[in-house]
């Protein structure tokens, strides 16, 4: 019947018709978002009755503007319980916007949009920022390490399921005013990917339901992005597979500990024990037993050489001072243990210093410098001796000169104060050997005897930002401007392992207190932790949080927190065995955190940066962190010129200064959470370097800088 009524039309009026007949029929069913989409679509027919499909790049280029403001306006009005969720999408919006206007020649509108647009992602992606404002032709976005990234991979995007069903029926009701743009550039560019629940941090409602529950979520956040500009790895993947972290303390070699206890037994001979204190025996015993564990790494996978007559010396005053340190149980009643801090002020420097050391024993400190040398000091003034008998001089500072480019770290080989009755007979305890990279994309390894170098370690491609001593001496990790983390030995020419994984320059490196982990931390576009073993060089872990570049690591001595820092003032403290964050303290002014330090019993962090503080943290979450200023405001992180940075940042960032006490001009508040114990100004001194001595007292150097 409905043919014999269509006779005698042209095509267009059956479409037309049949068109009619379906709306009709939407209606009566009741789905009217279909039938207005329907409407829609059916307006726009070419000459042989099919819908027009509006190509992006014939709309005109001010459309991705447009689409742009239409979105943003929308996340900023929408409901606080979705807004940090939506907030997602407009990174990714920019991005592609400007890409596909450069890919397709309009590139003044790019510039256009990338100027209007790009102040809001400053903070969380600076790098990002100066990378793509150098693409300027389509061969450019094509060619680019970043940009490639980009657009050979989708970028995920999590958002809370009724967020989607939001931004979906917003963006197809507001089509014709940019919504359609938006959503080519979700269907072409990226992934959304629908989750049952929001954005949750520790202390939020929805972590308090689930921790009652016994359940543990992965964050969102590590699932955003693309590969290299957001590593999309979770550490629940990594720890569904085969390897098993072993986090316990490395045994001590059964004869080692033999003559250790012999020792000690002597010892304990000659000067009894206190009233109430344990004798040297005892204290080595709870020590071994404390250090026994299943979840120990083997000392046949990491071969060590045999120990001398010095390892004994330096395992016996470990004892003595693990007994006689000053304790640090923590905060008692929510005030903060009285810790004390000894900082020595470098003055003079004419901004020429790029990074600090203490040596273990606290007798020497060490400073890399621009000029390419190395400066060694005697903290106490006394005679720095060489055992070349042609070296008749008795300075107590010595020169070493070998680099030829800038230093960015030095790292002293491990040592220990020597015994006060100690006599000729006895070894030295004292480092011997001094560790130095350079841009010059070299490792040096220095004689503290000679005052000479020994070796020249090569293999980077590009400078070296960082090398750190492994706990036990022996092996070194290096990391540098090639992505790269290279594990030596300092009597092989040869890196033994090159981890590779980072997207970006490689500027922080630390160790495991165990020597089976080598920790890492990448910088620009990157900006993740990473977890290596180095018997196999496997990624074990991956920690994604920070914002900004990453300028500190350190691992607990229990071996079972990790400590990173980044140039914004934020602290991260991650759970190693659940690869999960903890917390995150603030305090520092932004400019950097160049230095963290945890207490021997693993309960209090100390660290120093660029705003000329001090400051010591309570490891352990707060009880209750809403109480007791888990908001407060209080007074200004600072007040020193910020102009070094350990590793890459060193060479490209900008000073960043923050105003503070006897400043003119007041800075910035900075809010302070509540497990910061206390916190020490210096006066115009940017803190290079905070140590934790084995008696828990604290070390600090910085350059004074008016």
């Amino acid at each position: 019947m409905a043919s014999t009524s269509m006779k005698g039309l042209s095509d267009k009026e059956i479409q037309a018709k049949i068109d009619k007949q379906v709306i009709e029929y939407l209606i009566k069913k009741g789905y009217t978002k279909t039938e207005q989409t329907l409407r829609q679509e059916s307006s726009h027919l070419d000459k042989d009755g099919k819908p027009i499909h509006e190509r992006v790049e014939d709309l005109g280029t001010a459309k991705f503007a447009r689409a742009f403001h239409l979105l943003s306006n929308w996340v900023d009005s929408n409901l606080d319980v979705y807004k940090f969720e939506l907030h997602r999408l407009l990174w990714p919006m920019f991005v592609y916007s400007y890409f596909d206007l450069i890919v397709h020649g309009f590139a003044t509108a790019g510039e256009s949009l990338f100027r209007e647009f790009s102040h809001r992602f400053e903070k969380n992606h600076h790098d990002e920022l100066q990378i793509f404002q150098t693409v300027k032709l389509p061969q450019h976005v094509l060619e680019n390490t970043t940009t490639k990234l980009y657009l050979d991979n989708k970028y995920r995007i999590p958002l809370n399921i009724h967020c989607y069903y939001n931004l979906v029926t917003f963006l197809e009701s507001n089509g014709k005013v940019g919504g359609t743009v938006i959503l080519y550039l979700l269907q072409t560019y990226c992934e959304v990917r629908e989750t049952s629940r929001g954005p949750i941090d520790q202390f939020s409602f929805e972590a308090i339901i689930n921790q009652s529950k016994g359940v543990e979520g992965d964050e969102p956040d590590f699932q955003e992005g693309i590969p290299g500009a957001f590593t999309g790895v979770i550490n629940r993947d990594m720890m569904n597979t085969t390897y098993v972290l072993r986090l316990g303390m490395m045994p001590m070699e059964p004869e080692l500990a033999q003559d250790v206890r012999a020792e000690l037994e002597e010892e304990d001979a000659k000067h009894a024990p206190g009233p109430g204190q344990l004798s040297l025996v005892e204290e080595f015993d709870q020590n071994i037993k404390r250090e026994e564990s299943t979840d120990a790494p083997s000392r046949n996978e990491i071969p060590l050489p045999p120990s001398r007559a010095r390892d004994v010396v330096m395992e016996v005053q470990k004892v003595k001072e693990n007994r006689d340190r000053f304790r640090i149980e923590g905060r008692t009643g929510g005030v903060g243990v009285g810790v004390s801090v000894c900082i020595f002020t470098f003055h003079n420097t004419l901004d020429s210093i790029t990074c600090i050391e203490f040596s273990d024993d606290t007798n020497l400190a060490a400073v890399g410098t621009e000029e390419s040398y190395i400066r060694v000091w005697n903290l106490h003034g006394d005679v720095l001796t060489s055992i070349r008998p042609s070296d008749t001089t008795k300075p107590s500072s010595r020169r070493l000169i070998g680099h030829s480019a800038p230093v960015y770290s030095v790292s002293f080989s491990p040592s220990i104060l020597g015994p006060e009755d100690a006599d000729d007979t006895v070894p030295s305890t004292a480092p011997r050997l001094l560790l130095s990279s350079s841009s010059d994309k070299t490792v040096r390894l220095w004689s503290l005897e000679t005052w000479t170098c020994l070796v020249v370690y090569k293999g980077h491609e590009g400078p070296v930002w960082n090398v750190r001593w492994g706990p036990f001496g022996h092996y070194f990790a290096t990391s540098g401007w090639d992505h790269t983390v290279r594990v030596w030995a300092q009597d092989h020419i040869s890196y033994l392992r090159m981890m590779v994984g980072h997207d970006s320059s490689v500027s922080q490196v630390a160790w495991h207190p165990n020597g089976a982990y080598v920790f890492s931390a990448s910088d620009q576009v990157d900006k993740s932790v990473r977890m290596w073993a180095f018997t196999t060089g496997d990624c074990v872990r991956v920690f994604t949080g920070h914002t900004e570049n990453v300028t500190s690591l350190e691992c607990s001595p229990n071996g079972k927190i990790l400590a990173s820092a980044d140039i914004g003032g934020s602290i991260i403290l991650w759970d190693l065995a659940k690869g999960t964050q903890i917390k995150r303290c603030r305090g520092h002014a932004k400019g950097g955190i160049w230095s963290l330090s945890f207490s021997v019993e693993s309960t209090v962090l100390v660290s120093g940066g660029a705003d000329g503080t001090v400051r010591v943290w309570d490891v352990e979450v707060p009880t209750d962190p809403y109480k007791d200023g888990g908001s407060e405001v209080i007074g200004t992180g600072g007040q020193a010129d910020a102009t070094r940075i350990t590793g890459a940042a060193a060479a490209g960032s900008q000073p960043t200064t923050a105003a503070g006490v006897g400043s003119k001009k007041k800075g910035k508040e900075i809010t302070i959470t509540p497990d910061q114990i206390s916190a020490f100004p210096t006066k115009k001194t940017p803190v290079y370097k905070v140590k934790f001595t084995r008696m828990n007292l604290i070390m600090a150097a910085g350059c004074y800088m008016p």
